[in-house]
């Protein structure tokens, strides 16, 4: 548990103490947020507000991962290095975006296609190798069946390894390209996106600590009663480091925010709570631990749905958190009610996962 303290603390320092420095840079450099023409009037006032944020809280993270091996005395496990791998992976293609969209001082970034693509590619490797790395007990980081709390006995690989390989690729970057777009639609008000990923990888912290103390490794007891995952100890490290880097970045990003994660913070931290999910054997769960995520797309997904078939709209505006914003609500008060929601899917979530190790 002391890897996790270390992570956590170093990470929440880098975060707290880095995230000044990095926004004299990008004012020194006018890299600022770009705000479109259609939203929220009082969004105006938000133009040129540094972006690409989410540099820190992918640095801080790593950084604090880091520092936790040496003074542990730990060897990096091959489900941190993927976890690590996909978060950093779509924090670049985020920064892309964002460093396309500053540099030419529009609302568009990377097209739609090369998007696709590097999204897809980091996707595709991490799947791959995902379902690799054996253990001595033959656990591999992820595996080709559906999972709840656990593993369930629905396996994409019913029809041979072969094919269970290519469906589990399918599932696995729908599960990436869902949460990146769900974190980063999310990502519209002055510290929104950040608490909520603290609450939810603070869940994860403890789904991963419960699972390490639990491993059916050293629990001689029946598998419903113990968790066959590859390596949680390192994820609840990991975990521990993004709850630390969020922590600080949020002192910079809450109303007014003095900077803005950008597509950069919202796709790695969308990236990271796919992977952990995978990982961590939890993928549905996630579903209820992240809820205020899943609202979210959803009220983006009616709107649109509805409009291309009616003509009208559902909300006032879309995502949901605009809505009430054209409403009158303050930003404050939208930010804090929306986190109360987070907060009561998060202890929905775990209230689940820990009712059904006491079930079984």
């Amino acid at each position: 548990m002391k890897a996790v303290l270390v992570s956590g603390g170093v990470a929440l320092i880098v975060s707290l103490l880095g995230t000044p420095m990095f926004i004299r840079l990008l004012v020194h450099r006018n890299y600022g947020q770009f705000i479109r023409q259609d939203g929220p009037t009082a969004h105006f006032t938000k133009r040129g507000t540094p972006t690409m944020g989410g540099v820190v809280i992918i640095a801080a993270t790593v950084i604090g991962w880091l520092v936790s091996l040496p003074v542990t005395g730990r060897v990096p496990s091959a489900s941190e290095l993927l976890l690590l791998f996909l978060m950093v992976g779509m924090g670049l293609v985020g920064f892309l975006d964002d460093f396309i969209k500053i540099s030419r001082q529009r609302s568009l970034g990377l097209s739609p296609m090369g998007k696709i693509a590097g999204q897809g590619a980091v996707g595709i490797i991490f799947s791959v190798l995902a379902l690799q790395f054996e253990n001595s007990r033959g656990l591999t980081p992820a595996s080709t069946a559906l999972s709840f709390t656990r593993d369930t006995k629905f396996d994409l690989a019913f029809a041979g390894a072969g094919i269970g390989l290519v469906l589990f690729i399918i599932w696995a970057n729908f599960l990436i390209t869902a949460w990146t777009n769900a974190v980063n639609l999310t990502d519209g008000l002055d510290g929104l996106a950040t608490g909520v990923s603290l609450f939810v990888f603070g869940a994860y912290l403890f789904v991963s600590i419960w699972q390490y103390n639990q491993n059916c490794a050293w629990r001689p007891i029946a598998e419903s009663a113990c968790y066959e995952t590859r390596d949680p100890l390192g994820l609840a490290i990991i975990a521990a480091a993004i709850v630390g880097a969020c922590f600080g970045f949020l002192w910079w990003n809450g109303s007014p925010a003095q900077i803005f994660m950008g597509d950069t913070g919202s796709l790695a931290l969308g990236g990271a709570l796919a992977g952990i999910s995978i990982l961590t054997r939890t993928e549905i769960l996630a579903a209820i631990i992240g809820g205020l995520f899943v609202v979210i797309v959803v009220s983006d997904v009616i709107q649109i749905g509805f409009f291309k078939a009616t003509g009208r709209r559902v909300f006032k505006m879309a995502p949901l958190h605009h809505h009430f914003e054209l409403s009158g609500w303050g930003e404050v008060t939208i930010v804090i009610r929306f986190w109360i929601v987070a907060g009561i899917f998060v202890a929905a979530g775990l209230g689940l996962f820990y009712a059904e190790w006491i079930v079984s």
